[in-house]
């Protein structure tokens, strides 16, 4: 409000003045009705005045034309609301958006040269390790390339996804040898795609030449991202290593291939615009650079659109008396009346506002969807639904008797839990058999009752949080091992089949499930069919990571049909 007041005459304005023809029939319907009362005065005068008190209805001629004049006031207040008085233009910030960085790695067969040790592609390795250590806070994208470019990473905050992939990357989990710059700068562009911001292409290769200049060049200018380059080799070059790691890699006339820098292609290429060329350094001090140019520009700032009609429409402001106008209008104020009294009569007693609009059991789910049990429980009015709260709420007093007021097959399921949870087994058992005479086909209910036989039959349970191993039986007949470099019983060297028939004696030991690891009360209030999984043994799948990509990679050169372009480097 303070925004739009004092109000400037001199801007003054209608956003939509073709609305302003409204007054015609405005004025039309007030002096329709003043001759409507009019002609009623009329009337009264050809009666007879002993007869006036049965013939007309009682009305204060006055009060009838106030009410024609209040119909008036709020229909012109309509009027100029739909017309859009104005008065001051709308302020629109700056869109803010954050840019992206997309690593670029070169996976060919040259960043395998040991100019840079232990390789340059190590060396770039550890460069990209050292940038994610610099935290440039960032969304960041990895991008691998040689004959055909793919995505690594996509988008992510978690530099920790990054570092787990670099490790593995080499030229063999490449599907083409070779050196595509160009189909990684446009797979980097589309990744960055998803933002209006400018992003950021940081380039980590060998050989850049006159092609890799075209190409950069021809990016920039159509595009708005910066690119920083920073070259993984030296001046005096390498021998290109064999495919296969013997030898080196020979051209079409025999001569040994050298990977070395080229000092006057990179001085090209930093003379560009929003194109730069960093140094590799032994320390740290190059991606610290790169890491702070970031840093300066991660925040890009749109400017709105400026538009003719920015201006903030006032309108609204005269909705609020129209309505109440409108409300004395009809039947002399009563509706406005009656509206008062029915708030006020909603907020005494124990009615309360929400009871207008909502449901006790949908007010109950409201407050069991952020977790307070204890409010839902009091709210719901279902047994089901109220039971439910209860026991989340760790009252399995309070849940057995809303429990025992459901007479269906759910119901006396959970009243099976509630029994569970209070240390009642032979309660619980008792209603886990009733739920399977209600439903036969509820499993979960059945093996429920079966462990609550066992239970109060005495078995004993083993706690799998205390971290022990159950007592081992006399059948087990294991001796003590008094030899540390010996792993069987009784001095004997442990062979494959006494370490399967140990992990045998401990499964067997420890088949027990505990009770507290029954499933609870489904949160939408049905008894979930759950299989048990307490005979399943976890075991860790090892996986080379780089076996993975090498197989998403085939993938989508065979999906996509994926051919590198023609290259006179294949390497």
């Amino acid at each position: 409000m303070d925004e739009l007041f004092p109000i400037d005459w001199n801007q003054f304005q209608f956003l939509r003045p073709i609305f302003l023809w409204g007054f015609v029939p405005v004025i039309l319907i007030l002096i329709i009705g003043l001759l409507s009362i009019r002609q009623e005065v009329t009337w009264k005068e050809m009666i007879a005045p002993h007869l006036r008190p049965f013939v007309i209805q009682k009305g204060n001629e006055r009060v009838k034309v106030w009410m024609q004049l209040i119909g008036f006031f709020a229909l012109s207040l309509g009027v100029l609301g739909l017309a859009g008085p104005t008065w001051k233009k709308v302020e629109v910030p700056g869109q803010k958006l954050e840019t992206p960085l997309v690593l670029i790695l070169d996976l060919s067969q040259s960043m395998l040269a040991t100019d840079l040790q232990p390789n340059r592609l190590e060396r770039a390795k550890f460069k990209i390790s050292d940038l994610l250590q610099e935290n440039p806070q960032a969304r960041t994208a990895l991008i691998g390339f040689s004959g055909t470019a793919h995505t690594i990473v996509p988008l992510t905050r978690d530099y920790d996804i990054i570092s787990s992939h670099i490790d593995g990357l080499s030229p063999d989990v490449m599907p083409f040898p070779g050196s595509n710059l160009s189909d990684a700068l446009a797979l980097a562009d589309t990744l960055m795609s998803v933002t209006d911001a400018p992003g950021t292409v940081l380039i980590l290769s060998d050989d850049i030449e006159n092609a890799e200049f075209d190409l950069i060049s021809a990016f920039v200018q159509n595009s708005q991202n910066n690119v920083e380059i920073l070259p993984i080799n030296t001046p005096s070059g390498s021998e290109v290593p064999n495919v296969n790691g013997r030898g080196t890699i020979k051209d079409k006339d025999g001569k040994v291939i050298v990977s070395a820098l080229n000092e006057a292609v990179l001085g090209k290429l930093n003379s560009l615009d929003r194109v730069m060329v960093n140094r590799l350094t032994l320390d740290k001090s190059d991606v610290e650079l790169i890491s702070n140019a970031i840093k300066k520009n991660l925040i890009f700032t749109e400017k709105p659109e400026e538009k003719k009609d920015d201006w903030r429409d006032a309108g609204f402001l005269l909705i609020i008396p129209m309505a109440v106008l409108l409300l004395l209008w009809f039947r002399k104020g009563w509706v406005l009346y009656g509206l008062v009294l029915i708030l006020f009569s909603s907020c005494s007693g124990e009615q309360t506002f929400e009871d207008l609009w909502y449901t006790k059991d949908f007010q109950g789910q409201k407050l069991l969807n952020v977790g307070d049990y204890r409010a839902a429980a009091e709210r719901f009015e279902d047994p089901l639904r109220k039971g439910v709260a209860y026991f989340k709420a760790g009252d399995y007093e309070a849940a057995i008797q809303e429990f025992q007021n459901d007479s269906s097959a759910y119901g006396a399921y959970n009243l099976g839990l509630a029994y569970y949870q209070n240390g009642n087994f032979v309660a619980a058992k008792g209603a886990f058999q009733e739920a399977v005479e209600l439903d036969p086909t509820m499993d979960q209910a059945l093996q429920n009752q079966q462990m609550m036989e066992q239970l109060a039959a005495g078995v004993n349970e083993v706690d799998p949080e205390d971290a022990q191993e159950a007592e081992q039986t006399d059948q087990a007949n294991n001796i003590q091992n008094d030899s540390p470099e010996d792993l069987g019983g009784g001095g004997q060297e442990a062979t494959k089949e006494d370490m399967e028939k140990q992990r045998l004696e401990e499964t067997v030991n420890t088949d027990i499930r505990k009770g507290k690891e029954l499933d609870e009360v489904p949160e939408d209030i049905n008894a979930k069919m759950q299989q048990d999984n307490s005979k399943v043994l976890m075991r860790k799948v090892d996986d080379d990571p780089s076996l993975f990509l090498k197989r998403k990679f085939e993938f989508q050169v065979k999906k996509n049909s994926l051919k590198p372009k023609a290259n006179e480097r294949n390497w």
